[in-house]
């Protein structure tokens, strides 16, 4: 992993990042989610799923489990290049249909207000303020959708979303991975508008070989204050990267909610957001 930053925390969100990484192994063909953990545990020796013996030093073939929900030990998926949008108006037919709606993501969700927005682009200026502009020459479209799990039986609302955006190429998609992880550095402290800050924020950066869904991914935590949040609370925050496309999925936390389950929510949405780009790419 890449540190971005260090610190006693480092340590809390490394630990943070890698409970969420081993959360976004696969999303199952059904939409139930996630398998939690990688079958077999092939790095820990004994004996894997199917009663074969396991050696704790060997490096599972990619292709040799065909177990429900395994993982791969290396991310092999190639974009069809037919599939892949030339266009905006083939981008914006994918982000809409890889984007996670309410009945998607995790039950109970219902859709924020706004619900959707789309054809424009976040700038974090030397302000740390967050900024809208038209979307830049190397992206075909952006589109974001926010869902809520609403606030009852003494807890607080928690906020989610889920943004897919379409570049023109491989490069300009994994510039922006780039670009992402320098900005908790520069701005560990952001305003978001309407009242929201982020504060104490610090990004991860997989090392490519933990990474089995996705060609790039990344991790940030920190903390959430807005209207109605009902004081401090924890953020979550993932990116990563499938050929030309990127995906993200941010969930605010709540009163009433552990840091785990904002991971546990983050990772089911990564996962099934990541399955459907695949879908659309394949």
């Amino acid at each position: 992993m890449k540190l971005m930053l260090v610190g006693t925390r480092v340590v809390a969100v490394a630990a943070a990042a890698g409970v969420l990484l081993a959360g976004c192994g696969s999303a199952s063909k059904d939409g139930d989610g996630p398998d939690p953990k990688p079958s077999g545990s092939a790095e820990q020796g004994g004996r894997a799923a199917d009663g074969r013996k396991t050696d704790a030093t060997a490096k599972p073939d990619a292709k040799e489990s065909t177990l429900p929900g395994a993982l791969p030990s290396a991310y092999e998926f190639t974009p069809n290049p037919d599939r892949v949008p030339k266009n905006a108006d083939q981008a914006r037919k994918l982000t809409r249909d890889a984007a996670l709606g309410e009945n998607d993501w995790t039950a109970g969700m219902v859709r924020h207000t706004p619900y959707e927005s789309g054809g424009s682009w976040p700038v974090l200026p030397d302000s740390c303020v967050w900024t809208r502009s038209a979307l830049p020459s190397g992206v075909l479209d952006s589109f974001t959708r926010r869902l809520d799990i609403p606030a009852q039986g003494g807890k607080g609302r928690v906020q989610g979303a889920v943004t897919v955006t379409v570049h023109r190429s491989v490069a300009g998609a994994g510039k922006e991975i780039e670009d992402t992880v320098q900005e908790s550095f520069r701005c560990p402290q952001q305003e978001l508008g309407g009242g929201q800050r982020l504060s104490g924020l610090m990004s991860l950066r997989f090392d490519q070989k933990d990474v089995r869904n996705a060609d790039a991914s990344l991790f940030e935590a920190g903390k959430y204050t807005g209207p109605e949040s009902g004081g401090i609370q924890d953020y979550v925050w993932t990116k990563s990267r499938i050929g030309p496309v990127t995906t993200a999925v941010s969930v605010k936390g709540a009163k009433g909610y552990k840091n785990s389950d904002l991971l546990r929510i983050a990772a089911e949405g990564g996962a099934k957001v990541l399955y459907r780009v695949e879908l659309e790419l394949k």
